[in-house]
């Protein structure tokens, strides 16, 4: 490796730890379209999580959560499409209504949305 990548690589790793990466209790990424929706409603959807993320993040003694936008999640049925790890929960139709079910139930409370649950592939510890 070369002086210049391990310079780049340094910066990515003081923004990794600015972020708390590695502090994470749990990572849930969400599709923002255009296959599934329109990209207004994805961002719309992307807005919703991120604030309520941010809300059970600011709970006293939360384990954080990170969230993370992607363009396709390769599911573009019924709606956005959530993956929720490490459990691996893969949720579909998240609208405004069944997201917030699952950022307070599956994000707020460790339980599925089984109404939105469309299967499950958790990482192995």
């Amino acid at each position: 490796m070369t002086d210049e990548q391990n310079s780049d690589l340094d910066g990515a790793r003081a923004e990794a730890e600015r972020r708390g990466v590695g502090g994470y209790g749990r990572h849930v990424f969400i599709c923002t379209g255009p296959d599934c929706i329109t990209p207004e409603e994805g961002m719309a959807a992307w807005t919703r999580l991120k604030s309520g993320v941010g809300d059970l993040n600011k709970r006293e003694g939360a384990t954080p959560i990170y969230r993370t936008k992607v363009g396709c999640l390769r599911i573009c049925e019924s709606g956005p499409t959530a993956v929720v790890y490490p459990e691996g929960r893969w949720y579909a139709g998240m609208q405004r209504e069944a997201l917030d079910r699952v950022i307070a139930e599956d994000l707020g409370e460790g339980r599925p949305v089984d109404d939105y649950l469309i299967g499950e592939n958790p990482l192995s510890t």
